[in-house]
């Protein structure tokens, strides 16, 4: 059996519907996870959002905009008069749940059950959409199946065994499809596994079945070599270990949720990023092989402050580490760098929640120095630490305020950490030097 994943865009539309159709138009099994149609989750934010500030008109006024969009959608999707109107009350029934929120007390909970509707509501119309193509679908609800444990991660046993028992008492099809993103909490309380969790929903539910192959497909033709949105003329990789991925997806490239590779990792089912638009491009192979050695792509990870930890008592002193390292754990705030010199710590985090408190604790053991808007660039590839060509690399970035360098803390990543306002020049240098010039640097 395969696992098919198809984000926002790829649903957005009638005609992107369509295109979608088309892929999975094969004799083999297949479960197919869907995200909400583009727009449709920041939609139901922003709707949250305008509950949450008791601005309760505005709400309604937005619920009955996109209500509209989608009678618009079903109108166009079915000609099934049947099934046309068997969705429309379906939809309709889903706006009258928004719309009765709007006078509720705001909490998470509720919010959370805002948020689950867009999945709710692509997955119902997409499932009849291919009733009406004549394909045998049916719908696996995710609520049914899909639950996090107390510590917010995966319940894989409670998965498998919901899962699979589903789907040998629904009636048999060929293609079943459900939702991304939303799930159960420990509680039985609706949550998700926030933005992006559409992929890691696909590739839990790949080692669920033990799938063949699980499929990621979005509206780029997998991993590039860099980032396209800031340099021109980049690649698609045709193949990556699981590791290089993950590093990839950990420090900002945007295709893949950075905790996809972990279900189907160590089962070694392939993971293949595919462009829904370009059907036929190879996209990216992802499996436990390796493919050559040397610089692969670069990535970059915006939103990241930097904390200097500074003090004379750190020389000798061998519990000082754990003082700080303690800090952060309290306050639940991972850490994505780190530097040490014989009486400073330097360190990176994404997360600035909980920043104030995590300085005044620091503060009672060292001196602190903050800097914010910084950026880390991220040089991923194959024992890329050990190419005798890699150290050549830092030649071209003489001219860049290089702020800290990670090296040697994974075989397969160089991190260097440069203010935001330098990132573009850092990306193309690099794009040019490794991949325009210097071939012998890559893979």
């Amino acid at each position: 059996m395969l696992v098919y994943k198809f984000g926002g865009t790829s649903v957005g539309s009638v005609i992107n519907m369509n295109h979608v159709k088309k892929i999975i138009d094969s004799e083999q099994t297949k479960i197919v996870v869907l995200s909400a149609m583009s727009g449709t989750t920041n939609a139901l934010v922003e709707i949250s959002e305008l509950i949450k500030n008791e601005q309760r008109s505005r709400a309604k006024e937005k619920i009955d905009l996109l209500n509209e969009k989608y009678n618009e959608t079903v109108y166009d999707l079915l000609i099934n008069v049947e099934l046309r109107n068997e969705v429309a009350t379906y939809v309709n029934h889903i706006f009258k749940g928004l719309r009765d929120a709007v006078d509720q007390n705001y909490c998470l909970q509720l919010h959370n059950t805002i948020l689950a509707n867009g999945e709710l509501l692509s997955t119902y119309m997409f499932t009849r959409f291919l009733r009406q193509e004549g394909k045998n679908a049916q719908l696996l609800p995710a609520l049914d199946f899909m639950r996090i444990d107390r510590n917010n991660e995966p319940d894989l046993f409670y998965i498998k065994q919901n899962l699979n028992r589903l789907i040998e008492s629904s009636d048999k099809a060929d293609v079943y499809i459900t939702q991304g993103f939303i799930c159960l909490d420990a509680y039985g309380a609706i949550t998700n596994l926030q933005r992006g969790g559409s992929d890691y929903t696909a590739t839990i539910i790949g080692a669920a079945i033990e799938a063949n192959e699980v499929q990621i497909w979005t509206d780029i033709d997998g991993f590039h070599n860099n980032d396209p949105r800031y340099v021109n003329e980049t690649s698609a990789l045709s193949n990556l270990s699981y590791d290089e991925a993950a590093e990839l997806a950990y420090f900002g490239a945007k295709i893949l949720h950075p905790l996809t590779v972990l279900p189907v990792r160590n089962l070694d089912i392939p993971l293949r990023l595919k462009n829904t638009m370009a059907p036929d491009a190879h996209g990216t192979l992802i499996t436990n092989e390796i493919h050559g050695e040397g610089i692969k792509a670069i990535a970059a990870k915006d939103n990241i402050t930097a904390i200097k930890i500074k003090s004379v008592r750190m020389l000798l002193a061998h519990g000082f580490l754990k003082k700080v390292f303690e800090v952060f754990e309290k306050y639940e705030t991972p850490i994505d760098m780190v530097t040490t010199s014989e009486i400073a710590v330097s360190l990176t985090i994404d997360d600035i929640t909980h920043l104030g408190q995590i300085v005044e604790e620091l503060q009672k053991f060292a001196t602190v120095e903050v800097d914010d808007y910084m950026s880390i660039v991220c040089l991923v590839g194959n024992q890329i630490i050990y190419h005798p060509d890699t150290p050549e690399l830092f030649q071209v970035l003489q001219d860049v305020n290089v702020r800290m360098i990670a090296y040697g803390g994974s075989n397969n990543n160089i991190s260097l950490l440069v203010n935001t306002s330098d990132k573009l020049e850092t990306l193309q240098k690099l794009q040019r030097y490794i991949f325009e010039n210097d071939r012998h640097l890559v893979g």
